[in-house]
């Protein structure tokens, strides 16, 4: 009796296991469902990413899908900063950082979109910014 209860919270502990895996298998397929709409996107645990031309979409993943989506037209963009542990980032960041991000300036407010991984963080600045600085310029609303 007492080695069944020995085992007792090991297979609570292994059932957790498998539920959290399988969620997080449909959280990604999901995802891979909502992507195929976009030039290129990318999966977080915290943010699902994707843009298409000069429009950038986000959200938060959930089994059925990402939920919360919000659009930013990178055209309205004035500066694209990565954030490293709630200040922005210096050239000698941690590589593990506990939290980063990518902060958009606009004009009437900053969006912030989380990441768990620094090199990817790193790598989504560079391509936002390169993006950025490509698109035409706005025409002028008056003429």
């Amino acid at each position: 009796m007492e080695r069944g209860l020995l085992w007792l919270p090991l297979l609570a502990v292994f059932i957790w296991l498998a539920w959290a895996g399988w969620n997080e298998f449909q959280k990604v397929a999901a995802y891979q469902q909502w992507a195929q709409d976009f030039e290129r996107a990318k999966y977080d645990i915290l943010a699902v990413i994707g843009t298409d031309g000069s429009t950038l979409t986000w959200g938060i993943p959930t089994r059925t899908g990402p939920r919360d989506l919000q659009l930013l037209d990178l055209q309205d963009v004035q500066e694209i900063e990565l954030w490293v542990n709630g200040k922005p980032a210096a050239d000698d960041s941690p590589p593990r950082a506990k939290r980063c991000s990518l902060r958009f300036k606009l004009p009437d407010r900053s969006v912030e979109i989380p990441f768990t991984d620094l090199a990817i963080a790193q790598a989504w600045c560079s391509y936002l910014q390169g993006c950025v600085g490509s698109l035409p310029a706005p025409r002028d609303q008056a003429h």
